[in-house]
Parts: structure tokens; C-alpha cells; sequence
């Protein structure tokens, strides 16, 4: 299945490849004030691209995601800062952290991140970060956490301006009726990481009661 679930993946690949070889060689303007390094990282469902300093990671998406060159020239104009290919100590932490989580080893990251958003925005991310792994929760219940019960539609669009795919798992919200929703990196993938995390968790019940049955 991983192989064949995105068919088109290499020439998207391409495409995007293009697309941000022309961010990257845009001329640097005295408004920029740092540099961040953007790498590729491949995985099991296709290639990913971080942006990161050498204190955390402000950017984590696949590389086919919709709206990918907007979210990067947009992260650019914000920080007022330079994207230009490069690793840091954080590249290598989330490279290791995400083979990690596609092999079923190890589904927690510890990278540090950047959080680049507005203060509502933040707040819905960080109610993400708290949903258990295996398990879903609809929009309208993330409002009501939120006391905005009526919020449930800037609570879809914070969720779709998350720049941090897997470490905020915006993969995990669906709508009210169970439909999965939208998913930047695609359905497919939305679909595969669900059962992913699902089947590990349901494994690490069925360990659990094994052991509880032996010391009983």
C-alpha cells in the first residue's frame, strides 16, 4: 500500500521542486533579518520539507501538500527572513523522530517547534497537541473546549493553517457525522495515518491486558 497509495507522487515532487527552487533564489531583501534552513526528508508517504533554525522547527509538511509555496512565502514575509537549502541539529532530531513514527518505534515528538500564528490559532494547536494518539475529536467539540461553541468554522480554518503536520495532528479532527474531512497532505494519506496510529494503539492494549493476565 505505501508504495502504490500515491501514484503521482514524483512529479509532484518535481513540480514542487521548481516551485521552491524559485522562492529560494529570490534575491534576499535588507528586510530579512535571519535564515532558516529547508530540507527534504523522505518517508513512507512521500517526501516531507522542513524549515528550521538551529532552535526549532517552524515548518513540517509533505512536499505535495495544497497551498505548500503560499504557507512558505508566507512564513518568509512574516519572519522577514531568508529560506535557503541546509540542515540543523533539528533537521536531524525530526528525520529521526518521523522514522521513527512510520515504523510503529516511537509516536511522540520531542523536536522543539515555533508556533507562527495568532493567539486563537495557538490555542486551537496547542488543544490538538492534547488529542490521544489512536483517537479523533470533531471540530464543534474543540470549540466548545475553547468556550466558543459557535467557533467550530475558525476552529476548521485554524486547524487548516497548521504548519506542522504529525506534531500537531491536525490528521485527527474530523466532522461531527465521522466524514474524515479535508487533509492538506490528501485523504489517503489522512486515512493511512489514522489507522496507523489506531492500529498502534489497539496493540498496545491487547500488551497491556497480556501483561495485567500474567501478574493476576
Amino acid at each position: 500500500m505505501d508504495t502504490q497509495l500515491f501514484s503521482g507522487h514524483e512529479s509532484s515532487c518535481s513540480e514542487f521542486r521548481d516551485a521552491f527552487s524559485r522562492i529560494m533564489d529570490a534575491a534576499p531583501t535588507r528586510l530579512e533579518t535571519c535564515v532558516l534552513s529547508a530540507a527534504w526528508i523522505n518517508t513512507k508517504l512521500g517526501a516531507m520539507l522542513s524549515i528550521a533554525d538551529d532552535a526549532g522547527l517552524y515548518l513540517l509538511e509533505f512536499i505535495d501538500s495544497r497551498g505548500l509555496e503560499r504557507e512558505i512565502v508566507r512564513l518568509r514575509q512574516k519572519l522577514k527572513a531568508a529560506v535557503i537549502p541546509g540542515r540543523t541539529a533539528i533537521t536531524e532530531q525530526i528525520e529521526q523522530e518521523l522514522a521513527d513514527y512510520f515504523n510503529g518505534v516511537c509516536f511522540t515528538f520531542k523536536t522543539p517547534i515555533h508556533l507562527v500564528g495568532s493567539a486563537f490559532q495557538k490555542q486551537v494547536w496547542e488543544i490538538l497537541r492534547q488529542i490521544p494518539l489512536g483517537k479523533t475529536r470533531p471540530y464543534s467539540e474543540i470549540a466548545k473546549i475553547l468556550k466558543k461553541p459557535t467557533a467550530f468554522r475558525a476552529v476548521a480554518r485554524a486547524n487548516g493553517s497548521n504548519q506542522l503536520a504529525l506534531i500537531i495532528p491536525c490528521h485527527r479532527v474530523i466532522h461531527l457525522n465521522g466524514e474524515l474531512g479535508g487533509y492538506a497532505g490528501g485523504i489517503n494519506r489522512k486515512q493511512w495515518l489514522l489507522k496507523h496510529e489506531e492500529a498502534h494503539t489497539r496493540s498496545s492494549t491487547k500488551r497491556a491486558a497480556r501483561t495485567r493476565d500474567i501478574f493476576t
